[in-house]
C-alpha cells in the first residue's frame, strides 16, 4: 500500500475516498489531533474531506490547513501541537494522480514500522469508532503558509542584491516567493497561479519540463532560476546561463556547504560518486540509505548528521526540519548565490565533469516480477551485490543500480563511471538485462 513516499496512484483506481476514509480512521485511532492539508490537485477536496471524516469518526480532532505545500503540512504538525499530519498530495506525479503522506511531529514522514502498523490495523479491521457524543471536531487554521513565510524570513539575511526567476508550475510554491520578496530579492514568477491540472508544464521539474525557465533566466539577466514540483517538497535550479543544474551537483553543493570535518551527510544509494568525493574532501563522511526521503530523514535524525538529500530534489537540514522543505532549500540556494557568486562557477568548482552518469526508466506491468528476473541475472554475472535497496554493484571504475520505483510501474536503471565509455558499456549491459526481463514480466 505504501511506497517510498506514502501512497500514490490514479484517482478513482488506486486512490479513492474510501481509501482516504480508512487511512483517516487508522491514524485517528492513535491520535488526539491530526493536521490535514492538501496540494492544489482537483481531487484534493474529496480526499481531504474523507480523511477528516475518518479521523473524527475515531474520536480525534482535525486541524484543516486547506491548500498548502507539503512542507507546510509537515511543519504544521509541530507548530500546532498535533500528533500526526496527513498530506493529500501526489508530489511530482501527473494531475490525474493523488495520494496520502503521513507526518510525525518532528517533521519526519512515517517510517516503515509506522506505516506497517497502519496497514496491519486496516487488514485486521482494528478500528473502534467513537461514541456518538465523543466524535472529533474539525477547525480550520488558515495561517500555515504565513507562519512558514515568517519562519523563513527570520532564518536568513537580506537578499537585496539577488534577482531570481521562479517557476512555480501552477503548484503550491508561493511561500518561497513571498519569503524571498520579504528578504529583498527581486523575484520574477512563472506560472504562479495555482491550478491542480498543471496546465503550464508537468508537475515534475527537470531539464525538459523547465524549458520556459531556462529561456527566461538569461533573457532577464537574473542570477538564478528556481523551480518547485506540484507540492513544493522539491527544489531544482537553473544557473544564470539557463543551464539546468543536475540533482547530484545541487546535492554536492548543499552538502559541501553544510559539512565540517567529522560530520556526516546521508544520501540514497543512487547518488553520484561526486557527492562522496566532495564530502570527503571537506573532511566529512557519506552514509548511503535506501531511496526515499523517509530513509534519508531517519539517517540524519542520528547525532553527527548535518544534511541529507536526494538527487530528485529533496533536501533535509535536520536542525531545521526532518521534512524535505523545498521552500527552505530555495532560500538556502539563494544564500549560496548571494555569498559565493554565480551558480555556474560553483557547479564547475565541484569537478563534476570527471563523472558520467546514465539513467533510464523501463515500464513494466509487473515491476516486482521483472526485478526478480533481473536480480537472478545480475547475481549470476556479478560478485559483491548490494541489496540495500534494489540491486547495486560496484564496478572497477564506478557502479550501477537497478531498483523498482516505489510509486510508479517502473524499474529505474543508473550506471556511473569516471570514464564515459565505461559508463555507456555498463549501462547498455544492464539495460539489456532489463529488456530481457520485459519478455517475462
Amino acid at each position: 500500500m505504501f511506497g517510498t513516499s506514502g501512497i500514490r496512484g490514479p484517482v478513482g483506481r488506486t486512490v479513492t475516498a474510501e481509501l482516504a476514509l480508512r487511512i483517516g480512521r487508522a491514524v485517528g485511532c492513535d491520535a488526539r489531533t491530526v493536521v490535514v492539508g492538501q496540494d492544489a490537485r482537483l481531487s484534493g477536496d474529496v480526499l481531504a474531506d474523507a480523511v477528516s471524516a475518518g479521523v473524527r469518526e475515531c474520536g480525534a480532532d482535525v486541524i484543516r490547513l486547506g491548500v498548502v505545500s507539503t512542507p507546510t503540512v509537515a511543519r504544521a504538525v509541530g507548530w500546532t501541537g498535533a500528533d500526526a499530519g496527513i498530506g493529500i498530495t501526489a508530489s511530482h506525479n501527473p494531475a490525474s494522480d493523488n495520494g496520502l503522506k503521513l507526518w510525525t511531529p518532528s517533521g519526519r514522514a512515517f517510517d516503515k514500522e509506522q506505516t506497517r502498523n497502519i496497514v496491519h490495523r486496516l487488514n485486521r479491521n482494528d478500528i473502534t469508532p467513537a461514541a456518538w457524543d465523543e466524535l472529533g471536531t474539525e477547525r480550520t487554521w488558515p495561517d500555515g503558509s504565513a507562519r512558514h513565510v515568517d519562519h523563513l524570513v527570520s532564518s536568513f539575511d537580506s537578499f537585496d542584491d539577488v534577482a531570481i526567476a521562479f517557476d512555480l508550475g501552477n503548484g503550491t510554491g508561493r511561500v518561497s516567493v513571498d519569503a524571498l520578496y520579504e528578504l529583498g530579492a527581486t523575484v520574477n514568477t512563472i506560472d504562479g497561479q495555482q491550478d491542480g491540472r498543471f496546465p503550464a508544464r508537468k508537475s515534475e521539474p527537470n531539464a525538459t519540463t523547465l524549458s520556459a525557465l531556462r529561456r527566461t533566466v538569461p533573457a532577464l539577466g537574473v542570477d538564478v532560476g528556481l523551480a518547485h514540483d506540484g507540492d513544493s517538497d522539491r527544489l531544482v535550479a537553473v544557473d544564470e546561463t539557463g543551464e539546468y543544474v543536475s540533482g547530484d551537483h545541487l546535492l554536492a553543493l548543499f552538502a559541501r556547504d553544510a559539512v565540517s570535518p567529522g560530520e556526516s551527510v546521508a544520501v540514497p544509494i543512487d547518488t553520484s560518486l561526486l557527492v562522496q568525493d566532495v564530502v570527503e574532501s571537506a573532511g566529512g563522511h557519506v552514509t548511503y540509505t535506501p531511496v526515499g526521503d523517509v530513509h534519508v530523514a531517519e539517517a540524519v535524525e542520528q547525532p553527527g548528521f548535518v544534511f541529507g538529500g536526494e538527487p530528485s530534489g529533496a533536501w533535509i537540514w535536520p536542525d531545521e526540519t526532518l521534512a524535505p522543505d523545498g521552500h527552505y532549500a530555495a532560500l538556502k540556494l539563494t544564500e549560496l548565490v548571494a555569498r559565493d557568486g554565480p551558480l555556474s562557477k560553483q557547479v564547475h568548482s565541484l569537478g563534476g565533469d570527471a563523472y558520467t552518469t546514465r539513467r533510464a526508466s523501463v515500464t513494466f506491468e509487473n515491476k516486482h516480477k521483472a526485478m526478480d528476473r533481473i536480480a537472478r541475472d545480475i547475481h549470476a554475472q556479478y560478485d559483491n551485490v548490494d541489496t540495500t535497496d534494489g540491486i547495486r554493484v560496484d564496478t572497477t571504475d564506478g557502479w550501477f543500480l537497478v531498483r523498482a520505483s516505489g510509486t510508479e510501474p517502473l524499474v529505474r536503471i543508473t550506471a556511473e563511471a569516471r570514464d564515459p565509455e565505461d559508463a555507456d558499456r555498463v549501462f547498455e549491459e544492464i539495460r539489456s538485462l532489463a529488456d530481457g526481463a520485459r519478455v517475462v514480466a
